[in-house]
């Protein structure tokens, strides 16, 4: 069957252009490197090339994605389809492609195929929105010439030029058109760009390969310009797939011709829908059986687990956590319904749902596209099951089921502090005791993780959004999907992706992918003097009258005598003036540039409990992560991929360090 699908691709490759020389594919190896890529670079690139192919199938001809975690063997590929050609086609083009490409450039990083109906092009650089007009390959028909070379300015020029204007203008960058010449010839244009580049840019290439044509092509009639970024093709025969008349009236010659290849046309469509139909019944009971084994295999991960030696102390991973059945969480949320919504975040979507006995719960069900995959789904799992503290969200069980990955949590009915300090009526009912509170319970909770659990464990995204209020107010803090823990005394890591929330980010972190306890440390005091100021960290309050982070107009107030200023007015009277003070000075210790100079969780604990304690003095923070934009811009040594929360929503990138 593989065979007859790959002889019906390479009819359709040809038909086209069977009135002339075979014109199946062209294709460029780019880079010059004598030196072949890594084994995990082809691993890589051939993971790609099966995503793109897949994706084909249920685009709209168009697509691009990545391959890999290191910099150094990370692939980027990029496909688009002809935009008259449907799904099916697409796909087959695809296929057919990526098949050949790493026949004919085996051991190239960078490479373009181009075939009638598609291209499809991968590199080792990050080529996605940029403009690429080399390598450029012209085709033409040696047979099909003009008598002079004015025939090709008054014809092809002026009315390829109108194509290039209105295809480029369109939402797929794609534009046909059948040109009556003199009221008797015909002729046939295509144009075509890359839909992650602009208009202006797609109008840019598509001149760019016209001017071309002069150099190649000038007395042809037909002739077809390759590059990365656009396509363009002028015929004297119809090859559109639909939308232009089927062949030229003439000669009863011409006539045969066109009942002929309409016969072809017939035939190979009927071959190819049914092959794409058998095709498409196996690939269904095929991917139907993988992801049956992905869910067996995934649950036998979970189940080694949660069947660790109980011989060890009471740390071990928690053996009564169970499995909740995929069925029983889409009854308690309605199916997942929007009304059941509770919250979004860069991972996942969390729901509030009702079991039969009429338990509440919280379900934080993991997005199929998240970066968090199931490494990150077993490090949460296995962190909550290991932790218990008063301070910490607790997890009832958890779900791997249908490709859904599903965490169930105790539900906690006053939301998350971010939601309470944001809501003016809420913020106003969480008086100064309330507040203190909140922020004795978080640094007990972190004091737990640092240095009271076996394992020394760094949250790495402590932030309002991830403290959870329960019906007393207590705090307790959620989302270990980007936790790492340590045993015996390691308590740092260096790392090049860089996770977590502007705003809250430690310098280190951000500038050098160095992480410790000391991390956490940081954004506990830009959230402890968010609790105490109602403000948030972030670029709204940056662009604001003040101009600055509210760590420097924090340490500005301090510094000034006006620590006071800083508080709340919703809380003005309710606040201890001394309270309030030892902790600003309490939070600005721990938002120090320099990680050593920052206290211990430790310490903090006992400073805040402590009424004589006397506190040192603090640095000034001149350091603030906070964007006005969601574009990272930074420059520094090494490569990094760095997943950041702007405005809660995650986003990945790959730039230089």
């Amino acid at each position: 069957m593989f065979y007859l699908w790959l002889l019906a691709i390479k009819l359709i490759c040809f038909f086209p252009f069977a009135y002339t020389e075979p014109l199946d594919y062209r294709y460029a190896c780019v880079d010059k490197s004598s030196v072949p890529p890594s084994s995990t670079y082809q691993t890589n690139l051939n993971n790609l090339l099966s995503v793109l192919t897949s994706d084909s199938a249920i685009s709209n001809g168009f697509g691009n994605r990545t391959s890999g975690n290191d910099l150094n063997d990370m692939v980027y590929g990029l496909y688009f389809c002809r935009g008259d050609a449907n799904a099916t086609l697409c796909n087959s083009c695809i296929q057919y492609s990526s098949k050949l490409i790493k026949q004919v450039c085996p051991n190239n990083a960078s490479a373009i195929f181009w075939c009638p109906f598609c291209l499809l092009r991968y590199s080792n650089k990050n080529f996605f929105g940029k403009l690429a007009v080399r390598p450029r390959i012209p085709m033409f028909d040696k047979t099909q010439n003009f008598t002079s070379v004015g025939e090709f300015d008054s014809d092809a020029r002026i009315l390829m030029n109108g194509l290039i204007q209105m295809g480029s203008q369109t939402p797929l960058m794609f534009g046909t058109h059948m040109f009556n010449i003199n009221g008797t010839q015909r002729r046939y244009g295509w144009v075509q760009c890359n839909r992650d580049i602009t208009r202006e840019e797609c109008r840019t290439c598509l001149s760019n390969m016209l001017d071309d044509v002069e150099n190649c092509c000038m007395q042809k009639r037909v002739w077809r310009v390759f590059s990365p970024s656009c396509v363009i093709m002028y015929e004297t025969q119809p090859f559109l797939l639909k939308g232009i008349p089927d062949d030229v009236p003439g000669s009863q010659k011409a006539k045969e011709r066109g009942e002929t290849r309409s016969l072809i046309q017939i035939i190979i469509i009927v071959v190819t829908a049914t092959i794409a139909v058998a095709l498409l019944a196996f690939s269904r009971y095929y991917y139907r059986s993988l992801e049956r084994k992905k869910d067996e295999k995934e649950m036998q991960i979970l189940d080694a687990m949660f069947s660790q030696d109980q011989s060890n102390n009471e740390e071990n991973v928690n053996t009564d956590l169970p499995m909740m059945p995929l069925s029983t969480i889409l009854k308690s949320t309605n199916n997942f319904s929007d009304k059941c919504k509770l919250g979004e975040g860069g991972f996942g979507t969390v729901y509030k749902g009702v079991l039969a006995d009429g338990r509440e719960i919280a379900v934080k069900r993991l997005s199929k596209t998240s970066v968090q995959g199931v490494e990150e789904f077993k490090n949460e799992v296995m962190l909550i099951a290991k932790l218990q503290h008063r301070n910490l969200v607790r997890l009832l069980a958890c779900c791997i089921k249908q490709n859904e990955k599903l965490l169930i949590y105790e539900y906690l009915r006053n939301s998350s502090l971010d939601f309470q300090l944001r809501d003016t009526v809420k913020g106003a009912q969480l008086d100064w005791k309330q507040r203190l509170n909140i922020i004795n319970g978080i640094a007990k909770g972190l004091l737990y993780l640092h240095e009271d659990s076996r394992l020394r464990v760094i949250h790495r995204d402590l932030k309002a959004s991830n403290i959870l209020l329960d019906h007393e107010m207590n705090p307790k803090i959620s989302d270990f999907g980007l936790a790492r823990s340590f045993g015996g005394d390691q308590g740092e890591a260096n790392t090049v992706r860089v996770v977590g929330t502007y705003g809250y980010m430690a310098p280190e972190y951000v500038i050098e992918g160095l992480f410790s306890i000391k991390s956490d440390v940081f954004s506990f005091g830009v959230l402890l003097l968010e609790i105490i100021s109602g403000q948030r960290n972030n670029k709204k309050f940056y662009l604001s009258e003040r101009g600055q982070s509210l760590l420097t107009y924090a340490w500005n107030l301090w510094s000034e005598g006006k620590g006071l200023e800083l508080v709340d007015p919703l809380i003005e009277n309710s606040y201890v003036p001394s309270e309030v003070l030892k902790c600003i000075q309490i939070g600005l210790l721990c938002v120090q540039d320099n990680a050593a100079d920052r206290p211990t969780m430790s310490s903090v604990v006992h400073m805040l409990g402590s009424d004589n304690v006397t506190l040192p003095s603090p640095i000034c923070p001149s350091f603030s992560v906070v964007r006005t934009t969601s574009t990272i811009e930074r420059g520094t040594s090494s490569n990094a991929s760095t997943s950041v929360t702007v405005n809660e929503l995650t986003l990945s990138e790959v730039m230089p360090r």
